[in-house]
C-alpha cells in the first residue's frame, strides 16, 4: 500500500483490483507506434489499467477517491472481456488501517463509469447493497440523471446494481464543491458528460486527480484522449485548462487506473520532479 503526503494529509491507496483494456481504444486516433513508448502493451493489445480508490483523513473523516471494481459484480464473459484478473481487496486494504467499509464516511466519485462505481455496492442474496452503508457519496447532479437513465451508449457502463442500492446517500453538486475545507470537485464533462476532477490542497501543497481525463501517466498530452470518451472535445478543452497550468505550478498529479505511477509531478517542460510509483509486488 503506497503511501503519499501531502502536506498535512497522507494518501494511501487501496487495493480495488484490476483490468486489461484494449490500448487502442485507450487512447483513440493516436497510433500506437506512439502510445506503446509511452505504456507498456501485452500480446494481445490491453495496458493494465487499476481501479485504485486513494484513501485520506481530513477533520477526522475517513475519505475515498473512486470505489474500485468491487466483488463477485462480474460475469465470466465481463471478466474476460475487461481483462479484469484481479477483483477488489477494499476490504483487507482497510483493515491494515484498522478500519472497515462502515468506517468510510465520504466517498468522492469523478463519474459512475461501471470500473469506478462497482465498488459502491455488493451482491446479496436477494439483490444489492451498499458496500459502504454510512458513507456520503458525492457526483455531480449531471452524472447522477445519466446513471439513471442511460441512453444507447452509456448504458453498457452505467448499471442499475451500482445506483439503486446507494440512491439514498447521494448527495449531488453543479459547477463545484468543497469539501471539508480541503477537496474541491468541480464538473467537466468530457469523459462523460457529467465527469468531475478533484483537487486536494493542504499546507500550500496541491494535487489534480484529472480522473479519465488523464487515466494515467501517458495520457498527459491534451490530445491524448481516450475512444471510451463521450464527448471528446469537452475533454480536450479541460486538459488545456488543468494539465498546463497544474504543470506550470509544479502540483502533482495522482492516478486511478495507472499501473505503474500512483502521482506525479512534472515542470513546464513535463520533465519528471517528483514521483510515486506503484508497488508492483503487493
Amino acid at each position: 500500500m503506497e503511501v503519499f503526503k501531502l502536506g498535512a494529509l497522507t494518501l494511501n491507496w487501496l487495493n480495488g483490483g484490476v483490468t486489461h483494456m484494449d490500448g487502442g481504444a485507450m487512447f483513440g486516433v493516436v497510433p500506437k507506434p506512439l502510445w506503446s513508448k509511452k505504456y507498456p502493451v501485452n500480446e494481445k493489445n490491453q495496458i493494465e489499467l487499476r481501479t485504485d480508490p486513494i484513501f485520506l483523513q481530513i477533520n477526522n473523516k475517513n475519505i475515498l477517491i473512486e470505489s474500485g471494481i468491487g466483488n463477485n459484480k462480474l460475469t465470466e464473459k465481463q471478466k474476460r472481456n475487461f481483462g479484469v484478473t484481479e477483483e477488489s481487496k477494499i476490504t483487507e486494504s482497510l483493515k491494515k488501517l484498522g478500519l472497515t467499509p462502515k468506517d468510510i464516511d465520504i466517498i468522492c466519485m469523478t463519474h459512475l463509469h461501471f470500473d469506478h462505481a462497482c465498488g459502491l455496492t455488493k451482491p446479496e442474496l436477494d439483490g444489492f447493497s451498499s458496500f459502504f452503508p454510512n458513507a456520503v457519496i458525492y457526483t455531480s447532479e449531471v452524472e447522477w440523471n445519466e446513471i439513471r437513465n442511460p441512453n444507447i451508449r452509456s448504458r453498457n457502463t452505467y448499471w442499475k446494481e451500482n445506483w439503486e442500492p446507494i440512491k439514498d446517500q447521494v448527495v449531488t453538486f453543479n459547477g463545484k464543491l468543497e469539501i471539508e475545507g480541503a477537496i474541491t470537485m468541480i464538473h467537466t464533462g468530457g469523459h462523460s458528460d457529467g465527469h468531475s476532477i478533484i483537487v486536494i490542497e493542504s499546507e500550500g501543497e496541491r494535487l489534480v486527480h484529472m480522473g479519465d481525463l488523464m487515466p494515467t501517466h501517458a495520457h498527459q498530452n491534451v490530445l491524448w484522449v481516450l475512444a471510451y470518451d463521450d464527448y471528446p472535445m469537452d475533454s480536450i478543452r479541460a486538459k488545456q485548462v488543468w494539465i498546463p497550468s497544474t504543470m506550470k505550478a509544479e502540483n502533482w498529479f495522482t492516478f486511478y487506473h495507472d499501473g505503474h505511477y500512483r502521482a506525479l509531478k512534472w515542470d513546464e517542460e513535463g520533465n519528471v520532479l517528483d514521483s510515486v510509483k506503484r508497488n508492483r509486488d503487493e
